[in-house]
This record gives C-alpha cells, structure tokens and sequence, in this order.
C-alpha cells in the first residue's frame, strides 16, 4: 500500500532494486555447499525413515549384550543388549530436532536485535550492542552447563537454552548488513515517500539480508547440535530420549571392548556438523558473507 504514495522515480528506484535482489536465483550452491548438503542428506535421511531402515526398537533390553556388527544387529547391541543401529537412527531425530530449533530461535533472537540496532542506530545501537556483548563474552558451553543443571535438562529446555544462548553471532552480522543497507538509495526513497520504518525493514531491507541469515542458520544448527551433545556427554541431557551425544556417553566406559558404540554416532555426529559448516562456509564465499560465530 505504502509504495503507491510514493513519487514516480522512487517507485522505479525500488522495483529496479526489487528485479536485481531476486536472491533465491542465487541459491547456487559452489562445490563445498554441495559436498555438504549431501554429508548432511544421509543422516537426515536415515533419521526421517529410522522406521523403515529397522524395526528394533531403541529402548528394547535383550541378553545379547555388547554383540558387535552383523547381521541381526547391523551396528552391533550396546551393555545393555540395545540395539546400536536404532539408537543412533532415533537418536538422530533428537540431535537434528535441537539442532533445528535452536537455531531458529537464535536466528529469530538475533536477527530481530540486528535489525533493530542496525536501522535505528544511535542511542537504541548502543544499548542493544552492550547487552550483545555481555553475553559474548561469557562463554556458551559453561553457561549452558550452569542454566541446564540448575534449571534441568529436558528436551524443550534444552533446545529454549541453547537457542537463547547463540543468537549473538547473527545478531552482529545482521545489524552490519543493517548499517549498509540503511543508506542505500531504495531506502531513502522508501523513506522520502513515506512509507513506515516497519515497511521499510520488511520489504526493502530484510530480503537484502536473507542470504546472511541462511549462513547463520546453518552455523548456529552446527553449533546447537555440538553444544547438545556436549551438554548429554556430561549427562545433563534427556536420558529418556538418547541423542548422538547420550550415545557417546554411554559408550566411553566400552571404547576398547565395544567400539561400535562410539564409532557409529560420532560417525553421525561428525558429518552432521562438516556438512552444515560446508554448507555455511560455502554459502558465506558465494554471497561474500561474514562467517558467523558460533
């Protein structure tokens, strides 16, 4: 409605820009996003049709205890006769779950900061910046333990934590895209035609910053699954819901008699987190984006 009011020339300044940021065109991903989409595709995948891959289930106890790979148990059976496939499947669901939606609410969190500080700048900045930094400085992985232990380690906590504890990162990213973008010629037209700081943001500047968002939430995904399964190596996680990182716990007293244990979710774990840094990485190369911190 607001670009109706506006003057002939700024309505053709801003659809010139509209017609050139049609950035979901530029989703071509370079060799390295590609390595990591597919690194991250296969425990996506083997987590989504865990129910079609096997039929055991993963909490089931059985004499068969610390069996390795074969047939029957494909990744072998853990101390307590579980079988390490359907684990490690299930337990992919919980990891990519936190993973996931800690993300969001970081990018959520972090892009609203971001763009607050960076379109009104002044004053609002400053304080938004200092409360940015205050929690940068403290260090994630500790106060994560302290708030888990003192508050629970629950499926939903863990993930509201985690989520709320890594939105620095984007914010500082999108606030920087948000000092450049504020002076560019679509948005003082924008402006001069009268049209509202809140139509400005979501039609003008916001889109301009989406492909820094993707890079972010692909990081910070990174980051979340890492800092779960952290937390559940140290036992602060769900034990009723065994996530990769439950797993590795549970293994590390059977390294030398049952390495299937450990190996088959690190394997998991490991290219879960490769992949989504390839594909940040090649994401932030393609749109020449600023890593985002973890």
């Amino acid at each position: 409605m607001a670009d109706q009011t506006l003057p002939g020339s700024a309505n053709g300044l801003i659809e010139r820009h509209r017609s050139r940021r049609r950035w979901g065109a530029g989703l071509d991903p370079n060799a390295s996003t590609y390595v990591g989409m597919a690194l991250v595709a296969i425990p996506l995948l083997a987590a989504l049709l865990a129910a079609v891959l096997t039929d055991a289930n993963p909490m089931a106890l059985s004499g068969q205890t610390l069996r390795p790979p074969g047939v029957a148990h494909p990744m072998g059976t853990d101390d307590l006769g579980r079988d390490v496939m359907a684990r490690v499947l299930y337990g992919g669901r919980i990891s990519l779950t936190v993973g996931v939606f800690s993300a969001l609410i970081a990018v959520v969190i972090g892009t609203a900061v971001g763009t607050v500080a960076g379109f009104f700048g002044g004053r609002t900045d400053e304080i938004l910046m200092r409360m940015t930094e205050m929690f940068q400085i403290i260090p994630r992985f500790l106060l994560a333990i302290v708030v888990v232990a003192l508050f629970g380690g629950g499926l939903v906590k863990i993930i509201v934590i985690i989520g709320a504890l890594g939105w620095v990162g984007t914010a500082r990213v999108v606030r920087a895209q948000l000092l450049v973008l504020r002076g560019e010629e679509f948005v003082l037209a924008a402006t001069m035609g009268g049209a509202s700081h809140a139509h400005i943001i979501m039609r003008h500047i916001l889109p301009n910053v989406v492909p820094f968002i993707i890079v972010a939430a692909a990081l910070q995904t990174a980051g979340a699954i890492l800092t779960e399964s952290f937390l559940s190596f140290l036992g602060l996680g769900d034990p009723s819901r065994p996530s990769w990182g439950l797993l590795l716990q549970q293994a590390q007293l059977y390294l030398q008699q049952a390495w299937w244990m450990s190996t088959f979710p690190g394997i998991a774990l490991s290219m879960t987190i490769l992949g989504l840094n390839l594909i940040g990485d090649g994401l932030a190369s393609k749109f020449g984006a600023r890593k985002v911190a973890r």
